[in-house]
Order: C-alpha cells, then structure tokens, then sequence
C-alpha cells in the first residue's frame, strides 16, 4: 500500500537572519538555537514525500554552504519557491520550482493563490478562491479565504491545507464584497 503524500504551506522561515531575533522573534538565545527549532518543526510535520510551498523569505544568510546544508535537512520531496523581499540568494538551493509574484495552484478541488505579500483581492476571490501570504509576521490577520501561512502564526512549522480552512472558517472577517463583486 502506498503512503499517500501530503501537501504543506509555510513562509518567514528567515533561517540565519540573527537581526529577526530582536523585535519578531526575541525567544531564542542564538539564531543557531532559532533555525534548530525549525528544521525540527518542519521534520517533524514534513515526511520525506511530502510537497512544502514555502512562500518567501526562506533565509537571509550570506553563507551559501551553510544555507545548501540546511536546505538539504529539510524533509520533502517537492520544494516550491514562491519568491519573497529577502530570497535573493536563495534561489541556487535546489527548489523543485521557484515563481515570482504569484502562483496559482489547485488542491482538493479548490483554487489558491500563493503569494508572499498579503492582497485584498486576488485573482477568482469573487467565486471562492484562497489566498496564503507570509511577509507580515502573524500581524495582519486572515479572512474567511485568506490565510498568513508564516511560521510566526503556526508554531514555527509547515501546516495543511485542512488547518487552514479550520482557521479561515474561524475567522468573522470577510474580505471586501464590493472589491470581489466588481
């Protein structure tokens, strides 16, 4: 019987970034402590078939053998890319795929428009399609079809299409009707 494979969102890993430390992330002792903490979550959630998006801002380090290490722990077999503001020398790493902007995919019948930055509308919105961004750090929060998928919201680790839609469905916030009726 085979394992069925598993499909993962994340973004903001920021993995070597020893600056994120001070103001976003002021818990951990040393970066190295940080990024060790990361490739745990994402081990422990991510099984070595599953397919991660990583929606930007992978890492700022300035060290390519370090950031080809770490990239090479991360469980997986399919690593997307959807570029962010800080992914400038992460693009040599191996990613299955790497996309500016926006990428739209299809999972579980439904539609998704991966993007680093937040929108307010996005394409398809006005007949029901998703919206995972990162960028914001868990400080612009999600709609009903929107959903900041960085690793500040979600415990440090990749999460699944379902713990999305439970928190979109959660959420009492509706994006802009008149925007997505026009």
């Amino acid at each position: 019987m085979e394992a069925i494979m598993a499909t993962y969102f994340t973004a903001d890993s920021h993995l070597n970034h020893a600056s994120l430390l001070r103001n976003l992330r002021p818990g951990f002792a040393s970066i190295e402590e940080h990024d060790e903490l990361l490739i745990e979550a994402w081990n422990s959630t991510v099984r070595p078939g599953d397919t991660v998006y990583h929606l930007g801002d992978f890492s700022l380090s300035k060290d390519p053998a370090y950031l080809a290490r770490t990239f090479r722990r991360l469980n997986g077999r399919r690593k997307v890319l959807v570029v962010g503001n800080h992914d400038r020398r992460n693009r040599q790493l191996g990613w299955d795929e790497q996309h500016e902007g926006i990428k739209e995919i299809s999972i579980e019948n439904r539609h998704i428009i991966l993007c680093h930055y937040p929108m307010r509308s996005w394409p398809r919105a006005y007949r029901g399609s998703l919206h995972l961004f990162g960028h914001t750090h868990g400080l612009l929060p999600g709609t009903t079809q929107s959903c900041d998928v960085g690793v500040d919201v979600w415990s440090y680790r990749p999460v699944t299409l379902d713990q999305i839609l439970e928190r979109m469905a959660a959420s009492d916030t509706q994006p802009e009707e008149r925007v997505l009726t026009r």
